[in-house]
């Protein structure tokens, strides 16, 4: 059930936007093929692609996401049982077929971006009016990345999206204390940096509802439906994280933040964090809220 309440404010009074439904699947699937890059973080690849006569199916859309991994989208206008079964289905048959997906992501972004698919997190997001208690728990359980989407249209041209349930490799995004991943511990040079990076893990996963980590070679992210930050692993005396906050509306500080937009580097985002101690964390609270509320 959506509950974000929506109102058209006027001098003389407050009219409330009624919630809608989409007239068919098709007109969502349209709009968010049309900007998917801007709505989900997912480089748009194809619609209605088919999966040939064995399997004789047609899955609604296939991207790519900012850290390379494949995205199968399914869409439903209202509440359906069959959603999440029918996406996994297809995501199956994406994994067995890599080779071709890969042709297809050369062919539309280029040969270095299909060099660069990330095998190990395929991504399943499912787009609907709404899901049940059932799909929640059934997504939990599983051991696929997959997120599920609830959507409003609001008047004649405002479109809603809402993370009712996010995991990654079948574990909870939410709900469950987890293990931070850092390298090796104890007494010595690296010991306060690996306590920094746990730190900052744990800062990041706690910022709210749906956040999945993934890791890459050269950087780890930090998602809802799209990036909101990405942590590059340790240098000598500092971390580097860079945020999707904008960095025109930060008060820039020398040696703490720095615009890096147009500049070269690993992960997404164009506001880089340099975090030295603990403290450090504590004082990018601000902006990791900020890019966090973003994604």
């Amino acid at each position: 059930m959506w509950s974000l309440k929506l109102f058209h404010m006027t001098q003389s009074g407050a009219a409330e936007v009624a919630p809608r439904l989409a007239e068919t699947e098709a007109d969502v699937q349209a709009q968010v093929e049309a900007h998917m890059e801007m709505l989900l973080g997912v480089r748009f690849l194809a619609s209605e692609y088919g999966t040939g006569p064995v399997h004789g199916g047609r899955i609604d859309s296939l991207g790519l996401d900012e850290n390379g991994s494949p995205v199968v989208v399914e869409y439903k206008r209202g509440v359906d049982a069959g959603v999440i079964n029918q996406g996994l289905f297809y995501l199956s048959w994406l994994v067995d077929h890599r080779a071709e997906f890969e042709r297809l992501v050369r062919d539309r972004l280029g040969a270095p971006a299909a060099a660069q698919v990330l095998w190990s997190s395929p991504r399943l997001i499912c787009i609907a009016g709404d899901f049940t208690r059932y799909d929640v728990h059934a997504v939990r359980e599983h051991r696929r990345s997959i997120d599920l989407v609830r959507y409003r249209y609001f008047g004649r041209d405002l479109l809603g999206l809402e993370t009712v349930a996010s995991v990654s490799g079948g574990q909870p995004a939410v709900g469950v204390r987890r293990k931070p991943v850092v390298r090796a511990g104890g007494a010595g040079p690296n010991a306060a940096l690996d306590e920094l990076v746990q730190a900052l893990d744990e800062a990041l996963l706690g910022l709210g509802n749906g956040v999945t980590r993934v890791q890459r070679k050269t950087y780890r992210a930090y998602q809802r439906l799209r990036n909101f930050a990405c942590v590059c692993p340790p240098q000598k005396t500092k971390l580097l994280v860079y945020l999707k906050a904008d960095p025109q509306e930060v008060d820039l500080v020398p040696g703490f933040t720095r615009d890096v937009t147009g500049l070269g580097h690993h992960g997404t985002g164009d506001l880089e964090v340099q975090l030295r101690t603990l403290r450090d964390v504590e004082r990018a609270q601000d902006l990791l809220r900020a890019s966090y509320a973003m994604a």
